[in-house]
């Protein structure tokens, strides 16, 4: 019976050291699992990136050889990275597809109401029946064409009569209306036309030369950028004026942008900048500016923030980057408070969730959906009451969801994309919340983003700036066109009206012709 209960011990023992083994190849197994999959989401995530780099490449920037070695590049990194993938999801089962939704069909917008119309009357030339009786007409289809007349050139003839006294022997004559090209022959409306084609439709001055020339108006290059050059030195001051203006709120939006910049000694372009501000979206008054920088550094918001009438102080909305935290610092600023854009954080979650391996990566851009959900219901209060609804409705939400990304941060393994994007929205959680605190700073910066697009769009047209002064003009004009439209102008008459006036204008009411206060009576 010992021998035998012995026996029965040294089975059970080698039954458990058995399971344990299992247990321990079992665990093992489930980190490599865990592991491949955290590749596999790693990989799927960095090859939709680069798909999006591919198709999205800047290459009206490149030369022939440049662009052909980046497509070169792109190539060899996909078919890389496609290997990878299939190594890896080699030994796992195949997840069914999610099919697409139809597409929806296009619906036709009505064409605008204010446009002239032109009637065309279609009626049969003999309305008598066939058995004898006259028709009697019940009712009728109409169908609209849109059609255009080219822009059409024309003469404004100044006549200057002269008036002499043959007893006294003297001689009266009014004087010469004052123009922005003096002694020249473009109209306040022909040059606005060229700035509006430079700088809102994006058409390069060789281009204009042509188009002109089909109406045969010969309007060489030259003398198109000369009038351009005539009229950004005109309309500096308004510039400075409108900065002021700008300066004067309490919420800022702040950006910028790449610009390629002509360097002629290298025989190459350069970076440059174009740095953007803009009062807050939520601000009863709308104005945008621009300042053209050769470099992206620090130093330049803070001299723009810092002004000629005293250093701007309230709440800047930006994105993380760390160029605006010196203009920030609140040891030297403590009046100045920074905002994060909540879009950036949306971002980081939009990237990972296209690849479609994390579900975390979903379920929090539905929490955030249902969050802008709620605070478009609030966009149309005064900041009292927007306060007060985001403290009642969105804070809440705002305190469930960071509790939600600290648990699942525990979950998800280090190193992954989903990782990296809920460490970027805790990092910075106090500026992305910042907008709970008062009711009219914005969630995000989007309403800037929108403003600096007309630059993303030009250098495509333009490839590049011919010099800092030549920037800093086209920075002059763009900020009076944007916030022109951004006040609901047409950015010509605007143009045309303030191109007028601004040789005989006054500069202590400079403030008059800033697009926020023009008006659309005083054209002519």
């Amino acid at each position: 019976m010992q021998q035998r209960l012995e026996q029965q011990d040294q089975q059970l023992a080698e039954q458990v050291r058995e399971l344990a083994q299992q247990q321990a190849l079992l665990e093992r197994k489930d980190r490599e699992l865990a592991l491949r999959q955290t590749k596999i989401e790693k990989i799927n995530f960095e090859l939709a990136r680069l798909k999006r780099w591919k198709f999205g490449a800047k290459s009206e920037a490149m030369t022939a050889e440049q662009r052909q070695l980046f497509h070169d590049t792109v190539a060899e990194d996909e078919a890389s990275l496609q290997a990878q993938l299939a190594a890896l999801q080699a030994s796992l089962p195949e997840v069914p597809k999610t099919p697409k939704a139809p597409p929806r069909k296009p619906r036709r917008q009505a064409l605008p109401q204010h446009l002239r119309r032109v009637e065309h009357r279609h009626d049969p030339e003999d309305t008598t029946c066939g058995c004898g009786q006259a028709m009697v007409r019940v009712g009728e289809d109409i169908s609209e064409k849109l059609d255009i007349v080219p822009a059409e050139f024309f003469v404004h003839r100044h006549i200057y009569g002269k008036w002499a006294c043959r007893c006294c022997q003297s001689l009266k004559q009014e004087a010469a209306a004052a123009e922005i090209v003096d002694g020249g022959i473009p109209a306040s409306g022909l040059v606005a036309h060229t700035l509006i084609s430079r700088f809102v439709d994006h058409l390069p001055y060789y281009r204009q030369e042509s188009i002109n020339a089909r109406s045969g108006v010969h309007t060489p290059r030259s003398t198109l950028a000369a009038w351009a050059g005539y009229a950004g030195a005109a309309l500096e001051p308004l510039y400075d004026a409108h900065k002021r203006f700008v300066l004067g709120a309490r919420v800022l939006h702040a950006d910028e942008t790449p610009v390629a910049l002509l360097d002629p000694g290298a025989g190459k372009t350069r970076r440059a900048y174009v740095w953007a501000y803009a009062r807050g979206e939520l601000d009863a008054q709308r104005g945008v500016i621009f300042e053209f920088c050769l470099g992206r550094g620090g130093q330049y918001p803070v001299a723009f923030l810092g002004g000629e009438d005293g250093a701007w102080n309230g709440t800047l909305l930006t994105d993380q980057y760390a160029g605006y935290d010196s203009a920030m610092d609140a040891r030297v600023y403590p009046k100045r408070v920074a905002a994060g854009c909540v879009v950036h954080a949306r971002r980081k979650y939009d990237e990972v969730a296209r690849a479609g391996t994390s579900p975390v990566a979903e379920a929090a851009i539905k929490r955030l959906a249902q969050i802008y959900h709620l605070e478009g219901s609030l966009a149309a209060m005064p900041a009292e009451h927007r306060h007060r609804g985001r403290q009642e409705l969105t804070k809440p939400l705002w305190q469930e969801f960071k509790l939600w990304l600290e648990l699942e941060r525990r979950r998800v393994p280090d190193g992954s994309s989903i990782a990296a994007a809920i460490d970027y929205s805790l990092n910075h959680w106090a500026q992305f919340t910042r907008h709970l605190d008062d009711g009219e700073v914005p969630l995000d910066n989007n309403f800037l983003e929108r403003q600096i697009k007309p630059w993303q769009m030009g250098r495509k047209n333009w490839l590049f700036a011919g010099s800092a002064l030549a920037g800093q003009r086209a920075a002059v004009v763009m900020s009076l066109v944007q916030s022109a439209k951004l006040n609901g102008h047409d950015p010509w008459q605007y143009l045309r009206d303030v191109l007028a006036r601004l040789p005989s204008h006054l500069n202590s009411r400079i403030e008059e012709l800033l697009p926020h206060r023009w008006q659309a009576g005083n054209a002519d």
